[in-house]
């Protein structure tokens, strides 16, 4: 198996495709309820920011990813793009754009969940980076706060989690809401969504791993272990984790430590598995870091992040139906 280090070649890389993405207006796949007749307009006219990438929340999310880039390497020479990009596209005329179309009726559940946490991702990099994204931070601020008060909003009404490898997975949604709120110190979300988490997956045992499904992109096993990482206090969680893969150290479920196989990487669905090996990977090496060097299951995550990057990180680009979102769960399983 290969090691797999995030140096400033594959920073470069990851740069060069988001940038070739996030104004790419199409094609387009768009999230939209028409009202009226004047609703039917174009990508760039609903979205001012964030129009490109296929859809709305891959945009956010490229966006996060070319934030990520320059706190990681700041005199890579692509990073005078990226500036120039963020002083183009992150101003207050065009975020309050963005803020409208979420107050329009029927759009209530816009991009809910995933779409939200990725914002909240974006907002928690740029206050990462302090006084040298403080104008995009401060151009994003209402939209972040309309975000926040979704989440605060809906997750007290979430009666139960959704557990689907998609998309609309609660735990991923709270993982990144949980590390915004970490981030920029928000003692009240950060409260609202241990509340969810504690109420949705605390008394879960012997997880059975049924995964993936065909189009998952995300391993409903381990991300909610993730979550539960974030949100618990380490001795807790490590009595959550033995009960909820209490075999983990004999390698079961045995799914969890195998790579998926796309069978057809232009398939927009299908391409999905590309992500499943990379966020699988990405939890793995998070969870590891929380067991001790001689414990197994730090050996065999380990060694199972490893083979799921073999299996998907070659496959980042290629196809538009990977190439417009893939390199983001990359840099999450490297960055991790």
């Amino acid at each position: 198996m290969s090691v797999h280090v995030l140096d400033e070649g594959m920073l470069d890389r990851f740069a060069s495709l988001a940038l070739a993405h996030v104004e790419r207006e199409y094609p387009n796949l768009l999230y939209h309820v028409l009202s009226s007749d004047a609703d039917v307009r174009s990508p760039r006219e609903l979205h001012p920011v964030f129009y490109g990438s296929m859809d709305w929340h891959s945009c956010v999310h490229g966006y996060w990813l070319l934030a990520t880039v320059l706190r990681r390497a700041p005199r890579l020479a692509r990073s005078a793009e990226i500036r120039a990009l963020f002083d183009r596209q992150l101003t207050a005329e065009k975020i309050a754009a963005e803020v409208a179309y979420l107050h329009g009726p029927l759009r209530g559940i816009f991009e809910r969940p995933y779409g939200w946490a990725w914002l909240l991702m974006l907002a928690a990099e740029l206050h990462r980076q302090g006084s040298a994204a403080q104008r995009w931070s401060d151009a994003l601020a209402p939209l972040t706060r309309a975000i926040v008060d979704r989440f605060a909003a809906f997750l007290p009404r979430a009666t139960y989690p959704i557990r689907a490898g998609t998309h609309f997975n609660t735990a991923f949604a709270c993982a990144l809401a949980a590390e915004f709120a970490a981030e920029v110190g928000d003692t009240r979300l950060a409260g609202i969504v241990t509340t969810a988490v504690r109420q949705w997956y605390a008394d879960d045992r012997d997880c059975q791993a049924w995964e993936p499904s065909g189009d998952d992109f995300l391993s409903s096993a381990l991300i909610e272990a993730e979550c539960m990482r974030r949100v618990l206090p380490s001795a807790e969680f490590g009595v959550w984790m033995d009960a909820f893969l209490p075999r983990l150290a004999a390698g079961e479920p045995r799914t969890l430590f195998v790579p998926a196989v796309p069978s057809e990487r232009s398939d927009g669905k299908i391409a999905h598995l590309d992500g499943v090996n990379l966020s699988r990977a990405w939890c793995w090496r998070s969870l590891a870091r929380g067991w001790g060097a001689g414990d197994p299951r730090s050996t065999l995550a380990t060694k199972a992040a490893a083979a799921h990057l073999d299996a998907s990180l070659p496959h980042v680009s290629g196809d538009y139906a990977g190439e417009h979102w893939l390199a983001t769960f990359a840099l999450l399983a490297l960055d991790a």
